[in-house]
């Protein structure tokens, strides 16, 4: 039959990684700083007997640690008085021996203890609260329409640009290259603009503007009412090819002004809208004509 463990007992691998991991919950719960969590890692993974590690964890509260110390039956003379000096002054030496694998494993390992591999330091609280940027996915409403103007600020500083065209779910914008003036970049926005294609400018078409400068909810309200009024059923309407441009208007009279054009596709033809940026509507085009 088996007798009890005592303080005097010899410990196992499996009594020093059951110490380790007392003293893990307790390092999670604050009981334990990271330099006292060190030290006595480095005590248990080299003490002799029971009593040793019963030392490390004696002023725990470890109730809720994941594995419990044995309960030892009482220290004989042998580990009593000098006896649990004795043992004090081995842990103190084991720390000594270990404290270069310690403070490698504390700088290099992705453990809390060299004998623990159900804890990773990166699954303890560090108090830094989840930063969450939803960005518009949805760009053909009233909410996406404005987020990705928005967007656009929070990137560049401003709206400015030679062009935007919108998907609905992605857009692409055209802006100045800031070390060409010969030359525009091209961005493509999803959830974030990319890095930029370039391209040659075309002097006459590519007129830098404001490309906010227009009235969002009524474009969105005529971008959805576009199949109806180029003759077109809703339901026909392919959705990824419904895309509303925003470019510089031509008319030399309107520095600045903007002309949008709302554009839709079906099997039974194409059609679009073009309009002013107050909504006026300047031409239609009506899908099979």
């Amino acid at each position: 039959m088996a007798t009890r463990q005592t303080a005097g007992t010899r410990a196992k691998d499996s009594d020093r990684n059951t110490t380790c991991q007392v003293l893990d919950s307790a390092l999670g719960d604050g009981q334990l700083s990271g330099e006292e969590h060190r030290i006595r890692v480095a005590a248990a993974t080299t003490a002799t007997t029971l009593g040793d590690l019963q030392q490390l964890v004696e002023d725990l509260q470890n109730d809720n640690a994941p594995v419990q110390m044995p309960d030892l039956k009482k220290p004989s003379r042998l580990v009593s008085g000098g006896g649990s000096g004795w043992g004090m002054r081995a842990a103190v030496a084991g720390v000594l021996v270990v404290l270069g694998i310690a403070i490698g494993w504390g700088l290099y390992g992705n453990t809390p203890s060299p004998l623990s591999f159900t804890s990773d330091p990166g699954a303890k609280s560090d108090g830094i609260p989840a930063k969450v940027i939803t960005p518009p996915r949805q760009l053909q409403s009233l909410g996406g329409l404005t987020g990705l103007l928005e967007q656009m600020r929070q990137r560049f500083g401003d709206t400015m640009g030679y062009g935007l065209t919108i998907y609905p779910e992605y857009a692409v914008l055209s802006r100045p290259d800031p070390t060409d003036d010969r030359r525009k970049l091209s961005y493509t926005y999803r959830g974030g603009f990319d890095d930029p294609s370039t391209s040659a400018k075309d002097a006459e078409r590519d007129v830098l503007v404001d490309l906010a400068a227009f009235d969002v909810k009524t474009a969105v309200g005529l971008l959805r009412g576009t199949p109806e009024m180029v003759g077109l059923q809703q339901k026909d309407v392919e959705a990824d090819s419904t895309y509303l441009t925003i470019d510089p208007a031509r008319d030399p009279s309107t520095p600045g002004a903007l002309e949008l054009r709302a554009s839709v596709s079906s099997e039974f033809g194409n059609g679009s809208v073009t309009f002013a940026g107050d909504g006026t509507i300047k031409r239609t085009d009506y899908a099979g004509d």
